[in-house]
């Protein structure tokens, strides 16, 4: 059933409708307890990453190589075609001959929308410009749903760039299906787009803007950090304001519940203090990037297999 539904794909947390969020959750644990197998075996996965990634091409190839499939790709458009002019079109209906399924990331803001208007078989959005990162999202819900034990409930903060930040676009999506509360920390000019806003009041979600998290810091039990990002701004004096906006230190630790999470999609620059990293049991970002394998070892099955 899941299969039929994103037969073309997963290009929008918008997609998702709470059944199918719950049933790949379902999929990503129970992968969480699978290292190895061959359930793809014969499968190619094409990567085209024109932008850089580390963690999320990296679990992509990871994920197939640990189903039994194999790779190929390129992790800039430097390699590619595209450097001599050649359409992300023309790249698709390509590629699509060598593989059974993309995973793409771009800078442009729809492209991997674009990109499934062409292709025959399944597009995974890897972070498409600023607009959204669906599997990034997936895997941030897994890692609150297996570290809180819940999702519906929580008091969830959302920290950073908020405007430009595509994890956060798609995860504030996915979080309107949950009946959580939610809180959006940013400098004004970097809030959330009326668009992302629009749709949360359209579900009926509670949500609350802010400029600083540590007035609510106390009865959080997530907060997700996100990195100010230098590469959407087209005036580096604005991004030199807002560059340092939130810090989160060890003291801001000390005053959170013991079941406090903190995560971030990574990478980070300056807005998690390195002292923090060691408490293990409250920062949970590294640990994260294993939920990201899971969950995108879940989502590969579920498309690929016969």
């Amino acid at each position: 059933m899941f299969k039929e539904k994103f037969h073309e794909g997963i290009i929008s947390a918008k997609q998702f409708d709470r059944d199918d969020i719950e049933f790949i959750l379902k999929k990503g644990s129970e992968m969480l307890k699978i290292k190895n197998s061959n359930v793809l075996e014969g499968k190619i996965l094409a990567t085209l990453f024109f932008e850089p990634s580390t963690r999320t091409r990296l679990s992509f190839e990871s994920a197939m190589y640990r189903l039994g499939g194999n790779v190929i790709g390129f992790q800039t458009e430097d390699v590619s075609s595209v450097k001599k002019g050649e359409s992300i079109a023309d790249t698709i209906r390509t590629v699509e001959n060598y593989a059974d399924c993309i995973a793409m990331r771009n800078s442009l803001e729809g492209s991997a929308k674009l990109a499934s208007r062409f292709a025959k078989i399944p597009i995974i959005n890897a972070g498409s410009g600023s607009g959204e990162h669906p599997t990034q999202a997936l895997l941030d819900l897994l890692t609150i749903k297996e570290e809180c034990g819940k999702i519906d409930g929580l008091n969830i903060g959302i920290v950073g760039d908020l405007k430009y930040g595509r994890t956060v676009h798609s995860l504030s999506i996915l979080l309107s299906n949950y009946d959580a509360n939610l809180y959006f920390i940013s400098p004004r000019d970097l809030s959330l787009r009326n668009r992302y806003k629009d749709y949360l009041i359209e579900n009926q979600v509670k949500f609350k803007e802010l400029v600083n998290y540590r007035n609510i810091i106390e009865s959080l039990d997530v907060l997700y950090m996100t990195r100010i990002q230098k590469e959407r701004f087209v005036d580096m004096e604005e991004y030199e304001k807002v560059k340092s906006s939130f810090i989160f230190t060890e003291d801001d630790l000390e005053k959170t519940k013991e079941t406090f999470k903190l995560m971030h999609p990574l990478p980070r620059v300056t807005e998690i203090e390195p002292s923090v990293d060691k408490h293990k049991d409250k920062a949970v970002y590294f640990k994260q990037t294993g939920y990201g394998l899971a969950m995108r070892k879940a989502l590969l099955a579920e498309l690929l297999m016969d």
